[in-house]
């Protein structure tokens, strides 16, 4: 038997699901990333796994979004497109280190030293440091899939997104 892996993206994706065989499908979560974020506003963090207080949320990335921080490391995974994640650090701590999950700060780069940019396409992941800020800019849609930990941005929408039957 051969297998042929196939990649999904923001406009082609199939949503598959997942096949119950003895068991509630209530007690399993399946979502598709690329089927959240093509229903998603730009730069809306909608969480699709989870585990304790940590997150995985997908952001359909679109144009430039507002400026972010967190009391804690954070991740982004490009999953489809291309990404440039610009990095500041701030003159004063913008969150404290028990805020949990990233905090919007505005649409204006904080006063700080500029620590530079990353440019991520498919396949790229960026640690996004504690305390400092980012912004995430592309030309083209895309789709980031973060890890954190659940907070003021995470939005949650169970019911919309996960297979029930």
């Amino acid at each position: 038997m051969s297998y042929r892996t196939v990649f999904g993206s923001l406009s082609e994706y199939e949503k598959g699901g997942v096949q119950v065989i003895d068991a509630n499908p209530k007690h399993y979560v399946f979502s598709n990333v690329f089927d959240v974020a093509s229903k998603s506003k730009a730069y809306e963090r909608i969480a699709v796994a989870k585990n304790l207080r940590f997150v995985l949320e997908v952001a359909r990335a679109d144009g430039v979004s507002p400026w972010y921080t967190a009391g804690h490391d954070e991740s982004a995974l490009v999953m489809d497109g291309e990404v440039e994640i610009v990095l500041v650090k701030p003159e004063r701590p913008l969150a404290a280190d028990t805020t949990e999950g990233a905090v919007r700060i505005g649409d204006t780069a904080p006063k700080g030293k500029r620590m530079g940019v990353i440019k991520a396409r498919r396949g790229h992941m960026a640690l996004l440091p504690k305390g400092c800020a980012y912004q995430f800019r592309t030309l083209n849609p895309s789709v980031l899939l973060i890890q954190t930990i659940a907070g003021p941005e995470t939005v949650q929408k169970w019911a919309d997104i996960c297979q029930v039957a």
